[in-house]
């Protein structure tokens, strides 16, 4: 049976409004999917319906630019443009208070000096030591920087469908800034994969169970035996980790990530 996107891409002819509103009436539930788990991670006065819309911008823009003849389906182009869209919406509100970039700043520091010295990711307490704050103390300030660590790559076109989704999915929200980067993708894979190796075995496990088998983090708590507040710490800790680890993969090859 030929759908709708097949239909309209072999025939190369504009889409009409009809089978538009058709795709976006079938794909809102994705929409609504990918709008849930950027909102769980971010503060309670961004709207959920906000992120919805521009998720259907996005999926407009699948359905506009899908090209069939290139190695991925269209749901997997749809979910990179909407996730692309609620993303740049969110940057364009910048939204993240100054002052939580700032502590996010302060607590990257302690991680990269613990590092260092310790030649090894430095654990919680070590943590909680070096920035002089109580385990209680530190919960919060994860709390407070997870919406931080939304990252994502916004251009990986010569990604296959395996690798975007071990990337893309991954990251939320990390710009590739220029063609150099585009360059260098394999790099980046393999900057990534590294990363993910040298995390603590749970903070593994989250990133498996949320980004590859599409767990929610209540669910996911139920797996670890741990709360839904804990696993969303965990998450945090291991994106600041890959992200870190991105931005100094970029300036190595002369880009930054915002």
């Amino acid at each position: 049976m030929t759908t709708p996107i097949r239909k309209y891409s072999e025939g190369k002819k504009k889409i009409d409004r009809r089978t538009k509103e058709k795709l976006i009436k079938e794909y809102a539930p994705l929409i609504k999917f990918i709008a849930q788990k950027i909102a769980v991670r971010l503060p309670s006065n961004i709207e959920f319906d906000d992120l919805v819309s521009s998720g259907v911008i996005g999926l407009m823009d699948a359905i506009d630019k899908y090209d069939p003849s290139r190695d991925n389906k269209f749901k997997t182009y749809a979910e990179f443009r909407i996730r692309g869209a609620i993303l740049d919406e969110l940057r364009a509100q910048d939204w993240v208070p100054r002052s939580v970039r700032e502590k996010a700043k302060q607590l990257e520091r302690a991680h990269v000096r613990l590092e260092q010295k310790l030649r090894r990711i430095p654990t919680e307490d070590e943590l909680t030591d070096e920035l002089k704050i109580s385990k209680e103390e530190y919960y919060d300030l994860l709390n407070q920087v997870k919406s931080v660590s939304i990252l994502s790559l916004d251009e990986a076109g010569s990604f296959n469908s395996s690798d975007r989704k071990s990337i893309l999915s991954l990251l939320e929200s990390c710009k590739i800034p220029s063609p150099l980067a585009q360059l260098n993708l394999k790099g980046l894979k393999e900057v990534v994969t590294k990363a993910i190796e040298n995390l603590p075995e749970k903070q593994r496990l989250v990133l498996s169970l949320y980004y590859y088998e599409d767990l929610n983090l209540k669910e996911i708590g139920d797996v670890l035996e741990v709360t839904e507040s804990r696993v969303s710490q965990l998450h945090t800790q291991a994106i600041l980790w890959l992200r870190r680890k991105l931005r100094a993969y970029f300036d190595e090859i002369g880009d930054d990530i915002p």
